[in-house]
């Protein structure tokens, strides 16, 4: 018998170059986030001093009273008298004397009057901003010196006081000071509103009785009612922030 060779199966193609022809699958990008821009430098916060103008006005006041305390007393009295808000002043220059009688304070920046200024006119401006407080503060001040020093004139002009009453010496911030605290009254609540106005107006009223300088001391009290006389306008204003016991309802 003759054997038979065993079938075999074909070599397998060659597939080399087949394959080097199917195209190979690319992996996709990873994707990246998206670069940022820049983080641009924060801006800086602005420091906003609380009480321009009483701070403002707290430093002129200094200056001027060290060089009340650092020049000789004949040049602090010509300043004085020149800045004085007299009759005669106030007939040839009274825009000029009414600024410039402010400029001072009685006694240095030492004094109560200026420790009296720093307290109500800040709690006066924290409250209805710096412009409403300077417009306080200046109706206090001229109206005031004009309700005081007119009277002088018309008195001396029918022969009731000497001519060397036109020559007065009056300056400083006590007018205005006043007008504040009658002002800033109207923005409290009746328990702090009314024995403030006790207090301040019983001591203004017992310099009166004194008699030492009567002119001023009505000065005072005038300048007071003048504060109080703006509390309708005050509390229409927008409030700012309020005050402790603040009761500005109208009527209270």
């Amino acid at each position: 018998m003759e054997r038979t060779a065993a079938p075999t199966s074909p070599p397998p193609p060659d597939v080399r170059g087949l394959l080097d022809g199917i195209p190979g699958q690319r992996t996709p990008p990873r994707a990246e986030p998206p670069s940022e821009p820049p983080a641009e430098a924060a801006p800086r916060r602005r420091y906003r001093v609380p009480v321009p103008f009483t701070l403002s006005y707290a430093a002129v006041l200094a200056v001027t009273s060290f060089l009340t305390a650092h020049v000789g007393p004949t040049l602090v009295h010509a300043l004085h008298q020149g800045s004085s808000t007299d009759v005669a002043h106030l007939v040839r220059t009274p825009v000029l004397v009414l600024v410039a009688s402010a400029l001072w304070v009685a006694g240095g920046f030492a004094s109560p009057f200026t420790l009296g200024f720093l307290a109500v006119l800040t709690t006066l401006e924290r409250r209805v901003g710096g412009v409403r407080t300077a417009v306080v503060f200046l109706l206090g001040h001229v109206l005031a010196t004009l309700a005081t020093e007119v009277p002088v004139g018309l008195a001396v002009l029918v022969g009731r006081l000497p001519d060397s009453s036109l020559h007065r010496l009056d300056y400083g911030i006590s007018f205005g000071v006043a007008a504040s605290v009658g002002a800033l009254a109207g923005l409290l609540g009746p328990r702090l509103r009314w024995p403030l106005l006790a207090a301040f107006g019983g001591m203004l009223l017992q310099d009166l009785i004194a008699f030492t300088d009567p002119m001023t001391n009505w000065g005072h009290l005038i300048a007071l009612a003048i504060g109080v006389g703006t509390w309708p306008w005050l509390r229409r204003l927008p409030r700012a922030r309020p005050l402790p016991g603040a009761d500005l309802r109208p009527g209270r």
